[in-house]
């Protein structure tokens, strides 16, 4: 059955909910759907931890995780209203919200959910150490719907250099299928991004090990000069097995965003349900210890467009004027 057919009967579900038994007592639930991504990457990971944390601490709420194709599919699922909240990367958000080769959208962002540094990842045998080697190599640059191909593509680009032209570029049907491909030697190297991502972490746990090839000093500069929307950021040490040294890249914040419709109420409960329970996402999940008010500020590439019932909350505690 496909996706789309999947949401549509138990997505919009604001209005009226589940109800649920505590102490004998009937509790109206909001029921959430929450996209992800295919199974395997950073965001089903994510999603699902997000969806347990929350549900526990606010018994009206019902999120459901579902996994998708990701970033790709799930702004147009979104902005057709067949899923209610997702995760997406952060090149596809600026896109989206900014209008960049489309319409601008009118999703809205709930939260800045962690930072995204991109790079590659070898085997630990492998004669490759810088990013030029890998050119005309077999490199797999994520899931397809993922935003992670359009991460490397402008890091790429800034460089000088095409993906689909300077590399033999293999894009995934499933983030999982990664890492074995770089282990059996049928591509070079894995693109992928952030601390925790479950591909990098699959390789350096790997019996061989594995080495990481992020960007140089001048390299960093050189992709900042073209598209300075992208983020000076470090990998800290020890983020993996055997990484004893920090790791400096670029890349961007991943959100989660709101369909249009989604109202004041329900955004403003999750905002609060959310920021008060960082410290327990953060002791279940590693990168979501970036998932703050304070980052989420920081991230949006304007005020505006984050959700206006999450702006209301922010307010309260004075995280905004």
């Amino acid at each position: 059955m496909k996706f789309s057919k999947i949401v549509c009967a138990g997505v919009l579900l604001l209005t009226g909910g589940a109800a649920a038994q505590d102490g004998g007592k009937a509790i109206q639930k909001t029921a959430i759907s929450l996209g992800t991504a295919t199974p395997g990457g950073g965001f089903p990971l994510y999603g699902n931890a997000f969806a347990e944390i929350m549900n526990a601490a606010d018994p009206t709420l019902s999120i459901e995780p579902r996994n998708t194709n990701g970033s790709n599919e799930n702004i147009p699922l979104l902005e057709g209203g067949q899923l209610d909240i997702a995760l997406v990367a952060g090149e596809p958000s600026y896109e989206a919200l900014m209008g960049i080769g489309r319409p601008a959208t009118k999703l809205k962002i709930l939260t800045a959910i962690y930072s995204s540094p991109g790079m590659f990842v070898v085997r630990a045998d492998s004669p490759y150490k810088t990013i030029h080697d890998l050119v005309g190599k077999r490199v797999a640059f994520g899931a397809r719907g993922s935003g992670l191909p359009i991460l490397s593509r402008y890091v790429l680009d800034g460089l000088g250099l095409k993906q689909d032209d300077d590399f033999q570029s293999i894009y995934l049907d499933s983030a999982r299928e990664g890492p074995e491909m770089v282990l059996d030697g049928q591509v070079a190297a894995l693109w992928g991004a952030g601390i925790g991502w479950p591909g990098f972490t699959a390789m350096a746990t790997s019996p061989g090990g594995a080495r990481f090839i992020a960007l140089d000093t001048q390299e960093i500069a050189r992709v900042r000069a073209k598209y300075p929307f992208l983020k000076p950021l470090t990998v800290p040490a020890g983020s993996y097995s055997n990484q004893t040294a920090p790791i400096d890249s670029v890349g961007s914040w991943s959100f989660i965003l709101t369909r249009e419709g989604l109202s004041d109420d329900v955004a403003y409960r999750l905002a609060r349900t959310l920021h008060a329970t960082e410290a327990a996402f953060c002791k279940k999940l590693a990168q979501a210890c970036e998932t703050t008010a304070a980052n989420t500020v920081a991230a949006a590439p304007n005020p505006a467009l984050i959700h206006p019932g999450v702006l209301k909350y922010f307010r309260e505690i004075g995280m905004v004027k």
